[in-house]
């Protein structure tokens, strides 16, 4: 990051897309400064009616730009642009997702007069905005994240600091700046892009009422122990997802959706699909299977249409997935197919067959194009095996046996487990969030809708009551 500027570049080929402002410490204070002053003047709070007309015109300009939107998210990002379409789209949908929560944005009524100390009064709670939100976020869902995070706060009446991954920032502009140009005036979202030390400041000033992150465990816990005393947050970070595949399951059915978890966007989710632990009645079968599927998958430049893999946000991310590979290898895991660079942006998609326990592939979030598969004999020590590591996000399992998917749905580690479906899986009205290492409260619009709104109760006294 310049002085002044931060240069955006394809995670593809390296060629400069474009630049974009950086923030000086002092610019970040005044935008903190003006965030918190027009959150404490109600007069300049925006009403309610007000707030839904800003999205629904939001909602009818993201719709209309779908597919410009995608292509610039999948350039800057490299998520192929058949998923960057989708991740559009699902941008449309978390506004409309929005707006229908609003009117369940409410409190209730609390029981009075059913004491003598309680007599003469009715009591009710109701729901008002929490405070200024400070949105931190990540590259690999460079719209829909900021969605999850700007979106909710402007539903509720906070206003909103947004800062994006440095690596994806002009997505986070054009979201922002759809807003502006539907009404939202432009100090209720403010986009700043700043360095670590100024990052850590504003979290740990008393003027932040809210933080939502998504990014490394490392740098959330973090950034939660600096939070003044009373702010609240919602952490997502990563996890190693399992899936539990019993010897009755529906191999057809599931492998293409285990090639998708596995491999969408590189690996480069939090819940791709990484540990498939397999019975060994049908663990080659299986395994052979990914490893087909994963064969044909189309890998190279994001933007041309018919990319299913595209490249890693850097260098850098391409050198360690390739040691972690060789590592996992020379600890006597057998590649079924992959392992090798493709480019100095690229990597194969890989299957691992039975790699060690110790391994890194084994023991931390890929975060690359690898799914290691390995063989059980017993369900419950696979299941132990699954949990032993210190994440819990989503899962899955594999069966057609009613019993034993409700049994390891209960004994599995995890906020989420998705029964023949791939750990992936995601609509933006469910919860969504980790335990554990992988984070604390959940995502989804509803739910950051709820905790970005506090409840206050008002109590009335009447002697003709």
């Amino acid at each position: 990051m310049a002085a002044n500027k931060v240069d955006v570049y394809s995670p593809y080929d390296n060629h400069l897309i474009k630049s974009v402002p950086a923030h000086t410490p002092a610019e970040v204070e005044k935008a903190l400064d003006t965030a918190y002053k027009l959150f404490h003047d109600r007069k300049r709070h925006l009403p309610l009616p007000e707030r839904i007309a800003i999205l629904e015109k939001a909602l009818a300009i993201i719709t209309k730009r779908c597919e410009d939107l995608a292509k610039q998210s999948a350039e800057e990002g490299g998520k192929p642009l058949m998923d960057s379409i989708v991740e559009a789209k699902r941008t449309a949908e978390g506004l409309k997702t929005a707006l229908d929560t609003i009117p369940h944005i409410t409190g209730t009524q609390i029981p009075m007069q059913t004491t003598l100390t309680s007599m003469n009064r009715i009591a009710y709670t109701m729901r008002e905005p929490i405070g200024v939100v400070f949105a931190i976020s990540a590259f690999n869902h460079p719209i829909n994240l900021i969605t999850h995070q700007v979106i909710p706060a402007i539903a509720v009446g906070c206003p909103v600091i947004v800062k994006p991954a440095t690596a994806t920032p002009i997505s986070c502009y054009n979201l922002v700046n759809i807003l502006h140009e539907a009404g939202l005036p432009k100090e209720w979202a403010q986009v700043v892009i700043c360095d670590n030390d100024t990052t850590g400041k504003v979290v740990a000033d008393p003027r932040i009422s809210f933080l939502s992150f998504i990014g490394s465990a490392k740098v959330g816990w973090m950034l939660r122990s600096k939070l003044p005393p009373g702010a609240s947050c919602a952490l997502e970070h990563g996890g190693a997802a399992p899936v539990i595949v019993e010897n009755d399951a529906d191999i057809d059915d599931m492998i293409p959706l285990l090639v998708k978890g596995g491999f969408y966007h590189a690996g480069q989710v939090c819940v791709s699909v990484q540990r498939v632990f397999v019975h060994e009645d049908i663990c080659q079968q299986v395994a052979q299977g990914i490893s087909a599927g994963a064969k044909k998958l189309i890998v190279g430049d994001p933007v041309d249409p018919k990319t299913e893999v595209g490249p890693l946000i850097r260098h850098a991310e391409v050198d360690r997935v390739e040691e972690w590979v060789k590592q996992a290898k020379s600890n006597g895991g057998e590649i079924l197919c992959g392992g090798k660079r493709i480019s100095e942006s690229c990597f194969e998609p890989t299957v691992i067959l039975n790699p060690s326990e110790d391994s890194n592939v084994s023991q931390k979030e890929i975060f690359g194009p690898v799914v290691c598969v390995y063989s059980y004999k017993d369900r419950h020590e696979a299941i132990r095996r699954a949990n032993q590591l210190p994440f819990c996000f989503q899962s899955a399992v594999f069966t057609k046996n009613l019993d034993v998917a409700l049994d390891t749905v209960k004994r599995l580690s995890a906020t989420a487990v998705m029964v023949n479906d791939h750990t992936a899986f995601r609509v933006d009205w469910m919860p969504f969030g980790g335990r554990k290492d992988s984070g604390m409260n959940m995502g989804g619009i509803p739910y950051s809708m709820h905790d970005m709104s506090a409840e206050k109760l008002v109590v009335f006294r009447s002697p003709v009551l």
